[in-house]
């Protein structure tokens, strides 16, 4: 299957650590690079991760506190130093396309590339991104401001050609398109080999949610039932339930509830409390509500 895999850049929250950088992300699908919010150092962590600059198309911000954007305007300046010529598309509350053409103006002149700003509502599930094999949606979260998610999923992929009957009735490599896309193959003699002895299912598509930063919503399981992996905010533990609640977090256990109604293959905590020294404690409360649930760190990469 074709990569589709998550690079963690940054997994802390807003209070900087020697520990962890702020919330960023790399979604690599299919040779694509996009970036799912840029909080400070996102150049430094692109060097370490061994991320093309030129590659990343397309930056997602969820909502405009500092640690999810405050690397922005560096990381696109760094492009421009390195040559970049491709078109960068920023998808982020409309609030923030004026501050980043005036910062741009002030600090990026000469830039060499085209920054195309795309305004998103966070208020309303839509579709942000399309292309042949994927689209990226928004998933409207509860937060201090207008904040939501992103869910990446592939498209229907095209079954498995079966080699040894394309051997064995000689068909043109020609055809397989034809027959991918559900054609049977007649033979001289008129015999009709039907398309279900040519190919084999194809695999079920992927898909990816990123849900930082929000409050435990109950009916949020809703949205991403089905979801392949669920990267969700755990910036508390069990003991500081009463502060997720005033500042509109969620905890690592209810990051697993969540994943756990909405049957989710995989779970993946992050956007950490500064406060914890170790995260395991942050594992062990998921893993009582929800089995396959892992703790994401720097550099880690993730298969979707």
């Amino acid at each position: 299957m074709e990569p589709f895999r998550v690079h963690i850049l940054g997994c802390g929250s807003a209070l900087p650590t020697l520990r962890h950088y702020p919330s960023a992300q790399i979604v690599e699908v299919r040779e694509k690079l996009f970036m799912v919010d840029c909080g400070e150092g996102v150049q430094m962590q692109l060097r370490r991760c061994h991320v093309r600059f030129t590659k990343v198309s397309h930056v997602f911000i969820s909502h405009l506190h500092g640690d999810h954007c405050f690397g922005l305007i560096g990381m696109i300046s760094t492009f421009g130093l390195v040559g970049r010529t491709a078109t960068l598309h920023i998808h982020a509350n409309e609030l923030l396309g004026d501050m980043l053409q005036r910062q741009m103006a002030l600090f990026c002149r000469d830039l060499g590339y085209e920054v195309v700003f795309h305004p998103l509502d966070a208020t309303r599930r839509d579709i942000i991104y399309e292309d042949r094999s994927l689209t990226v949606e928004t998933i409207p979260l509860t937060h201090r401001l207008p904040t939501c998610g992103f869910l990446f999923r592939e498209k229907p992929l095209l079954p498995h050609i079966r080699r040894d009957m394309i051997d064995f009735y000689q068909i043109p490599t020609s055809q397989i398109l034809n027959i991918k896309n559900g054609a049977d193959w007649t033979l001289d003699d008129g015999t009709v080999v039907p398309n279900a002895r040519l190919v084999t299912p194809a695999d079920a598509p992927r898909s990816y949610a990123y849900c930082s930063d929000t409050r435990y919503m109950p009916e949020l399981y809703k949205e991403l039932k089905g979801v392949t992996t669920l990267y969700h905010e755990s910036t508390y533990g069990d003991d500081n339930l009463q502060m997720a609640q005033k500042y509109n977090h969620s905890t690592a256990r209810q990051a697993a509830m969540v994943a756990r109604d909405a049957g989710v293959r995989q779970l993946v905590l992050g956007h950490y409390s500064s406060r914890y020294d170790d995260e395991t404690v942050l594992l062990n409360e998921a893993r009582e509500v929800f089995g396959n649930v892992r703790l994401s760190d720097e550099m880690d990469i993730i298969d979707v």
